[in-house]
């Protein structure tokens, strides 16, 4: 008896299979919760919370040299800009974050890492890499740059996802 081809979710005409679905929510949010774990192992190598950690990262990540807004980053987290201002005080008086006011608009404050951050997240590196050599270890470059790929496309679908809920899909 031949086996039935699997139907991909891209080419089913009778919608998404919603087991898949639970699956895959279940997955992801899995996957989550472990890289929450993982930052806030890393954060408290630095005497940090796991969120504090993942402000620093993302502003090193964002930042172009001018600083980054508390708004971006707030974005690029998923949390309130209030969030931000309260830890980017906290980290600034650790010293591992600067905040000034931007040149065109006092009322944004752009924030950039310290020296001292920027050191002591580079003396994470050489774990972080052997953990990512860890945990990819089944993945090329290019397949984990087309995991990537796929993930931010979904990314932005669920993001439409919710304004389409919020507006009473």
């Amino acid at each position: 008896m031949p086996k039935k081809a699997k139907t991909s979710l891209a080419t089913r005409t009778n919608g998404v299979d919603p087991a898949a679905v639970r699956e895959f929510t279940s997955t992801v949010g899995s996957l989550a919760v472990y890289l929450d774990e993982i930052r806030h192992f890393r954060a408290k190598s630095l005497g940090i919370s796991g969120p504090q950690f993942a402000i620093l990262t993302t502003v090193q990540r964002l930042d172009d040299g001018d600083g980054v807004s508390v708004r971006h980053v707030a974005k690029a987290i998923h949390v309130d800009s209030s969030f931000i201002t309260t830890q980017s005080k906290l980290l600034e008086a650790k010293g591992l974050l600067r905040r000034l006011a931007d040149e065109a608009d006092a009322r944004v404050v752009n924030l950039s890492l310290t020296d001292k951050a920027a050191r002591q997240i580079a003396g994470l590196a050489a774990e972080e890499q052997s953990l990512n050599d860890f945990i990819f270890v089944d993945l090329s470059g290019e397949a984990l740059e087309d995991v990537t790929a796929q993930l931010a496309e979904l990314k932005i679908r669920l993001e439409k996802a919710c304004l389409k809920i919020a507006g009473g899909f």
